[in-house]
């Protein structure tokens, strides 16, 4: 039975504001477990936690949730997928060996064993001595790549990754408690103290008295 074709986003869509979103600062800025998730309120509820060999956990801005693995051999390469409180989601794939520059503009071809997006835009990433890309799909993705067996990536026709997903059904429903988690706790209130040892009693007296240190 023939693969059902999903609609892409167009390249154009992608480049402007969606861009910021996939390239959010944090949420691919570390791979390993504990740099990738954060200390939030989600992080109480034992997160990040291994699920049928994916860690799944709450992302440091407190909007959403990844769930991540690594697989041996050629570079290794470390797959995500993130989901946000508002339904957004986002799939990096990283590898060691791979050239792909920062910032750099993709059409690959993803293949799961319910559906497929070919020629797909995506943007390239590097962090912590990997290259890869990341790119956005629709709402339902996330189900999708919950009941597939695996994932193929192609450039054009040159193979890019082969990836199992066996235990994703189990990691998806994870992640998405995790967001829910997210969604009903509000996020940390900002820790420190003002630096005002400085700053006059009022500052708009004739002649303004600083604060006596102690």
């Amino acid at each position: 039975m023939a693969t059902p074709q999903r609609s892409i986003e167009p390249a154009a869509l992608l480049t402007r504001a969606p861009l910021r979103r996939i390239a959010r600062p944090g949420l691919f800025g570390a791979l390993c477990a504990a740099s990738l998730f954060g200390s939030g309120p989600a992080s109480a509820r034992d997160y990040p936690r291994d699920v049928g060999g994916w860690t799944v956990g709450p992302s440091k801005d407190g909007k959403g949730c990844f769930l991540t693995r690594a697989y041996e051999g050629n570079g290794g390469t470390t797959l995500l997928l993130g989901l946000d409180t508002d339904g957004t989601n986002r799939l990096s794939v990283l590898n060691a060996n791979w050239s792909i520059k920062a910032r750099d503009q993709l059409k690959l071809n993803f293949r799961l064993s319910n559906s497929s997006y070919p020629a797909h835009f995506a943007i390239g990433i590097v962090s912590d001595g990997q290259q890869g890309f990341v790119t956005s799909f629709g709402a339902k993705f996330p189900s999708y790549f919950a009941t597939s067996k695996t994932l193929d990536i192609s450039r054009g026709d040159v193979p890019v990754a082969r990836l199992g997903l066996d235990g994703g059904n189990t990691a998806v429903a994870e992640l998405k408690r995790c967001v829910d988690d997210q969604r009903t706790t509000p996020p940390p209130a900002a820790s420190g103290k003002a630096h005002s040892d400085d700053i006059p009693s009022d500052p708009f007296a004739s002649a303004p008295s600083r604060k006596s240190k102690k």
